[in-house]
């Protein structure tokens, strides 16, 4: 067992010192912290983390889907690996912490690894993961939805609002859309389990004061895109009570996604992230109107009901209006739940260094949710301040993360020796 009670401080002060030298590759034309996937300072930053993976003492490459790899070597080669890791990219305007404390803090856990004397059984491998934010083409989790073989060649055809597509940002990347296609982990070698460290982006940990929270199941996402058509008119001249304004009843459809995220039983949120009128002129009565919205939870009885209610209730009050609807739904994920063996592991771990903690649900998704599809798979969260997430103001202490951290090398330890038992779920997709 790993002793840390006098190596945090040591770890926290690491952490603080990688992680803000990370940050300091940003887009300087764009608020907060942002790293966006294939943009020129993303490939920058790559560069410095495959550097801190060797120094590291890790065997590093990057795989042919833009992954980057760095090897920890067991006793025996032949035992399947555990793999843990997260990314690096971030959101238009993002932190610095999203993503980064699974990466860097995987690389502190191999420090206290190397500190203690132990040699895992198993190779161990670090990844940092290509683009697992939201971006210009609608897909997220490119590297680890490549590897678990859920990317298809439909999706090197999406575009962004350039016109370009995905495929050809992957080659201007340097990487050959054809061979991100073939990348799929499980055609190498067997994987034995999965675990991501992540900050937790909201504020329950913080609210409980727990310094640690082991994810139950990652959230389910269900997006629409619903297009009002009503009648355009000149809004100076018809009457209030004759128009079809589709606005007024993307407006009525907003309220109703909110309405349906609020009455959740167990957990659920729903957001709707934008409205678009086709016309431009300011004295037309909007007749052509498009709502982009998401419902997600890790409930999923009730998520799998959420496209019936919603389209009742959004048509009901559309009509009333004089205003047709027409649905465009997607499913992002279905719900993902972490392995129990995974949990429990996690959880004796954190009991034997002292460690307070809670089962947690994850409202945001990960790349644990493809890297379920290969392995047994688990995450752990430190406290997010205020709960902030996906901005500037995103921040979770170095000394949570140093804890985190400790969770995260003790329970490599003990996954390293516990064999587990295959658990089914359906797949993300």
């Amino acid at each position: 067992m790993i002793d840390l009670t006098d190596q945090r401080r040591d770890a926290a002060e690491r952490l603080r010192d990688g992680i803000l030298e990370l940050a300091e590759y940003r887009d300087p034309d764009r608020q907060g912290w942002t790293r966006e996937v294939f943009s020129a300072v993303y490939r920058e930053s790559r560069n410095w983390v495959a550097r801190r993976m060797a120094a590291a003492g890790l065997q590093v490459h990057e795989d042919t889907a833009g992954n980057i790899v760095g090897r920890l070597s067991g006793t025996d080669p032949n035992a399947p690996a555990l793999v843990t890791g997260s990314h690096t990219d971030s959101v238009d305007g993002g932190g610095r912490f999203d993503g980064v404390v699974g990466v860097l803090g995987a690389l502190e856990a191999v420090q206290l690894l190397r500190e203690s004397g132990q040699r895992l059984r198993r190779d161990l491998l670090v990844v940092d993961f290509l683009g697992e934010e939201s971006n210009a083409f609608g897909l997220s989790c490119l590297g680890s939805r490549a590897i678990a073989g859920e990317l298809t060649r439909a999706d090197l055809d999406r575009q962004d609002y350039r016109g370009v597509s995905l495929g050809r940002a992957y080659r201007d990347f340097g990487l050959d859309p054809g061979a991100v296609l073939e990348t799929r982990w499980a055609r190498a070698a067997p994987l034995h389990a999965f675990i991501e460290l992540h900050i937790e982006q909201g504020p329950t940990l913080e609210q409980r004061q727990l310094p640690l929270g082991i994810v139950t199941a990652i959230t389910g996402i269900e997006r629409l895109v619903a297009t009002f058509m009503g009648s355009p008119d000149h809004a100076g001249t018809r009457p209030m009570y004759a128009r079809k304004d589709a606005m007024v009843a993307a407006a009525e459809a907003v309220l109703s996604v909110r309405r349906e995220g609020c009455g959740a039983p167990n957990h659920g949120v729903a957001t709707t992230t934008r409205i678009e009128s086709e016309s431009r002129s300011p004295n037309v009565v909007p007749s052509l109107v498009r709502m982009t919205s998401e419902v997600r939870s890790v409930d999923s009885t009730w998520l799998s009901g959420v496209r019936g209610r919603l389209a009742e209730e959004i048509l009901v009050n559309a009509r009333n209006l004089g205003v047709d609807v027409e649905f465009d739904w997607s499913t992002d994920n279905t719900v993902v739940h972490a392995h129990s063996g995974i949990h429990d592991v996690a959880a004796a771990a954190a009991d034997a260094i002292g460690i307070p903690w809670m089962p947690i649900p994850s409202g945001a998704t990960h790349d644990a949710v493809h890297m379920a599809a290969l392995a047994p798979m688990g995450m752990i969260f430190v406290p997010s301040k205020a709960g902030k997430s996906h901005c500037p103001e995103e921040w979770s202490d170095f000394a949570d993360i140093a804890t985190g951290v400790g969770a995260l090398a003790q329970t490599l330890t003990r996954l390293d020796r516990t064999e587990l038992t295959p658990q089914h779920q359906p797949g993300p997709n």
